[in-house]
């Protein structure tokens, strides 16, 4: 989770809340997540 934190510029915390579904995500953060992980952002949320 740091690594793609530190890829992504979103902050462990906030991966963290997202993961757990205490918080929903931004649509920046998302489009930051797709790019580290070199994929959509389709992907992440289906």
């Amino acid at each position: 989770m740091r690594a793609l934190a530190a890829k992504s510029g979103v902050s462990a915390g906030y991966l963290s809340e997202i993961e757990a579904g205490k918080k929903p995500g931004s649509v920046e953060a998302y489009k930051a997540l797709a790019e580290a992980l070199d994929t959509s952002v389709d992907w992440l949320v289906l």
